[in-house]
């Protein structure tokens, strides 16, 4: 089966501002000639979730030498976030709340699984110009490996 991702990539991005785990607005805008790693994950308080947040805060200082902005995004409150966040050891990466509207942010990027009200697990790298350069859906219980879109960050600076 083709990985649902790649549809998505050429698309351009939809603009959003969300709450991180410190309650502080973060505010993407494509086109602003900054690159950014929107990572998807379906719930805080789960195993396959801490893991893949784990490794974005463990790969921070690469994706800042690669120019790219990581975040994390899920349907949970930022309050939630917070104590998950403290919880797992995350301190660097925001933890975007994707609260309310509910899953307003995956439904726009087009990850939003509408029958459990999560996202999918999904790495979305969108590029300077506000595109979607890159894409991939990731089986829900898996943590997805971070080696496929350090390859592509490298290969497009």
């Amino acid at each position: 089966m083709d990985d649902p991702g790649t549809d998505l990539v050429g698309r351009t991005a939809t603009g959003f501002t969300l709450e991180d785990q410190r309650r502080t607005p973060v505010t993407f805008s494509p086109g602003d000639g900054q690159r950014w790693l929107l990572s998807f994950h379906p719930l805080a308080w789960t195993d396959a979730c801490a893991a893949q947040m784990r490794a974005l805060e463990a790969h921070q200082p690469a994706f800042v030498d690669l120019d790219c902005v990581a975040v994390g995004i899920s349907i949970d409150s930022w309050i939630s976030k917070r104590a998950w966040g403290d919880e797992i050891g995350v301190t660097v990466t925001p933890l975007l709340a994707d609260f309310w509207p509910h899953g307003a942010v995956a439904r726009a990027f087009g990850v939003l699984r509408e029958k459990n009200g999560f996202s999918e697990r999904a790495n979305i790298v969108v590029g300077r110009d506000g595109r979607i350069a890159f894409a991939r859906v990731y089986p829900i219980h898996e943590v997805p490996a971070l080696d496929d879109v350090l390859a592509f960050l490298r290969k497009t600076a």
